[in-house]
């Protein structure tokens, strides 16, 4: 039984999954905003504010932790410069609007930026 189980399986297998999410949040932290599906922007958007909340206090603990969700020196670096402009809000970094549907195949679309 699935009972509890709610992350989204995207059709692949786990390692393939963790590496298309951990490539979507490096894209967004590099890009500022991206363009993908609605249900791939609501997987990543905690795992986003859950780095930027630990970007917020810069430790050698929280940097390593952060290049090695990210996977390279310079996104961590940019995301904890994003992260000092949002020093004194609470959370709610990241921002989901949503789009008109996909033409090939009508998969709802959605805009994810940083606020």
């Amino acid at each position: 039984m699935r009972h509890g189980n709610h992350n989204r399986k995207f059709g692949r297998q786990t390692d393939q999954r963790k590496a298309l999410l951990k490539s979507l949040c490096r894209s967004l932290v590099l890009k500022g905003k991206i363009k993908t599906t609605e249900a791939r922007a609501k997987e990543i958007r905690p795992m986003v504010e859950k780095m930027l909340t630990r970007g917020k206090t810069d430790t050698l603990t929280n940097r390593r932790t952060l290049i090695s969700a990210l996977g390279d020196v310079r996104t961590a670096n940019k995301l904890i410069k994003t992260a000092a402009t949002y020093s004194e809000r609470a959370g709610g970094y990241v921002r989901i609007i949503k789009m008109a549907p996909r033409k090939g195949d009508a998969a709802k679309m959605a805009l994810i930026e940083f606020v």
